[in-house]
């Protein structure tokens, strides 16, 4: 097959089909009255977030509009609503701030274009591997950093420079100081607090709009000194490429991996949480990926930001009662309408009622209970989720992504090596008294031993698998049972071979049984058992190995130091395991 012709299966595969599109009729009125809802609870998310982000207010409503509508149509889940989220802005903050808004235009177009070749690679299923500490631990990170940069608009002075929130908190904290702006503070605090202890009271209040509408009034009515968010273009301007400069562009995409990056794991993980929230239906991650890249791809040319699926506003549509995608995109209609005929009544909101918002929904991000129950799994899992938040705070949201991803991989592995272990095993299990003379059976016992290997034996676990195993006592036959070996690797399989070397030096004759079909490989590749199998000394099952010791041992006399070092061998042998407590055998291979 040519590759024109894979590419175009690929989008085939990945674009709505007439049934999916179909479902957009089902339910008119109740995906109308939840579209509706989303809108008024996104309206001042967008508006909050796009100032936020440095790209002004008109990006956010863009952003919310734009890609809101097309994530809806061409998106992989049937309730998602995509738009201008807080974890994208602290992305999108220092990209601003170096590049301006042209950069950041040009970034969330090359974002989409990654997104889309994601999606042709069908990269969506590999999203879900990102481990729950991380995912907890940027949300805490980023709950954080959504809260420092709402300090400046919540104290009514001028954003300090700098990169760090932080510091630039700080810096505010200062200004604010040396000239108080009390009237700012308060609308901010009382915004915050309306919707605090009014979700809390009425959750199926838009308590948000609420709040910033009894701000606007107040400060209008009561004539309060506090900034505003001021004139706003009454439409979307006209689609251009007029802001791409493609000497930038190399500069540009580190910054473009990381927002697709971003983009992508937080789409599917509201995908997700979407799924968790209905009966039935499950969502396409590679189509979302797609979704998403098209809206990513549009945004800028209205001047939109980046966007990625909004888990709050997701399951607001949820929960008010949304049978599919339309309701998402009655949203962004809705949304549009607002851009065209109300923007002289958004231009008079207080940039602190917006700042109290933002402050409110960082509060509302941190889910007390699952970090408390994450905390208790285990100090790893505790740590992993410090450490990423930390450094979501310290860094950005990439690095600290890369580090917790990092330690729990680091984590998972050492797990995995105290998993495996090797284990001597009694030999009257595997032979009846029945089927032997009670001097053949001594023998046996004296002079043999028989080693279980247990578990994955990669290259975490395989060092402490040498040490185990050569610094037994010297026998006249081993035994290495590796039929419960779940996994080998290149490592594993090399210091099997240096094992194997080790104990024939010291004169043990060295028989392997059970190895699995999935392991030759690397075992060949590295010629670990080819002496063992020129020899005849590899065998299907354990009895057939033991069969072949015991005649070794009947065709040669044994010395009497080597019975001694046998017997103290077998003495010492007993427990020889990684985890504690010897299993005494049950099966014969």
């Amino acid at each position: 097959m040519s590759l024109a012709a894979v590419v175009g299966d690929r989008v085939r595969a990945v674009l709505p089909t007439r049934a999916i599109l179909a479902t957009m009729g089902r339910s008119p009125r109740k995906d109308l009255l939840a579209g509706l809802t989303v809108a008024i609870v996104a309206l001042p998310l967008a508006l909050g977030f796009g100032i936020s982000s440095g790209a002004g207010a008109e990006a956010g409503l863009a952003t919310a509009v734009v890609a809101g509508a097309l994530a809806a149509v061409f998106g992989g889940s049937d309730l998602q609503v995509s738009g201008p989220t807080g974890a994208m802005t602290v992305v999108l903050v220092p990209i601003v701030a170096r590049y301006g808004t042209d950069g950041v235009l040009t970034v969330g177009l090359l974002a989409g274009m990654v997104l889309v070749l994601l999606a042709l690679l069908r990269a969506g299923r590999w999203m879900a591997y990102v481990p729950v500490p991380v995912v907890e631990g940027f949300t805490l990170g980023i709950a954080g950093v959504i809260a420092l940069q709402q300090v400046p608009g919540a104290l009514g002075v001028p954003k300090p420079e700098g990169d760090n929130p932080a510091v630039v908190a700080a810096r505010a904290v200062r200004d604010f100081a040396v000239a108080p702006h009390w009237a700012a503070v308060g609308v901010a605090f009382a915004v915050a607090a309306v919707m605090l202890v009014g979700v809390r009271l009425r959750p199926a209040l838009p308590f948000s709009l609420i709040a910033v509408v009894a701000a606007t009034v107040t400060a209008e009515l009561a004539g309060l000194p506090v900034a505003t968010i001021g004139h706003l273009p009454a439409g979307l301007p006209a689609p251009s490429f007029g802001f791409v400069d493609l000497s930038a562009v190399p500069a540009l995409l580190p910054s473009a991996f990381a927002v697709a990056a971003l983009a992508a794991l937080e789409s599917l993980m509201s995908a997700t949480a979407a799924d968790a929230m209905r009966v039935s239906g499950r969502h396409d991650s590679d189509r979302e990926l797609f979704g998403q890249g098209l809206a990513n791809l549009a945004a800028p040319l209205f001047g939109g930001v980046a966007a990625t699926g909004a888990i709050a506003r997701t399951a607001v549509n949820v929960r008010s009662g949304a049978a599919s995608r339309l309701a998402a995109l009655v949203h962004a209609a809705v949304l549009a309408v607002i851009v065209f005929a109300a923007a002289p009544l958004v231009a008079g909101i207080p940039l602190a009622a917006l700042a109290g918002v933002l402050i409110a929904t960082a509060v509302r991000m941190v889910e007390v209970g699952s970090l408390r129950a994450l905390a208790r799994t285990g100090r790893g899992e505790a740590a992993v989720l410090a450490l990423t938040a930390v450094a979501t705070l310290a860094f950005d949201l990439v690095t600290a992504v890369v580090l917790g991803v990092l330690v729990s991989g680091v984590l998972a592995l050492a797990a995995v090596a105290r998993a495996a272990r090797v284990e001597q095993v009694p030999l009257r299990a595997q032979a009846p008294a029945a089927d032997h003379h009670e001097e053949e059976l001594a023998l046996l016992a004296e002079h043999i031993v028989a080693y279980r290997i247990d578990g994955p034996l990669l290259f975490a676990a395989a060092h402490r698998f040498l040490l185990e195993l050569t610094e037994s006592a010297e026998v006249e036959v081993a035994i290495l049972r590796m039929s419960r070996v779940s996994a080998i690797d290149a490592s594993g399989a090399t210091v099997l071979g240096d094992a194997i070397t080790a104990l024939r030096r010291r004169g043990t004759l060295v028989l392997v049984s059970g190895v699995r079909d999935e392991h030759h490989r690397p075992l060949d590749a590295l010629g670990v058992l080819d002496g063992l199998h020129a020899d005849g000394h590899v065998f299907a099952t354990t009895p057939e190995a033991i069969a072949h010791a015991r005649a070794h041992l009947h065709g040669r006399a044994v010395p009497a130091d080597r019975a001694h070092a046998a017997e103290d061998g077998r003495a010492a042998g007993h427990g020889l395991t990684a985890t504690g407590a010897a299993e005494r055998l049950r099966h014969p291979c």
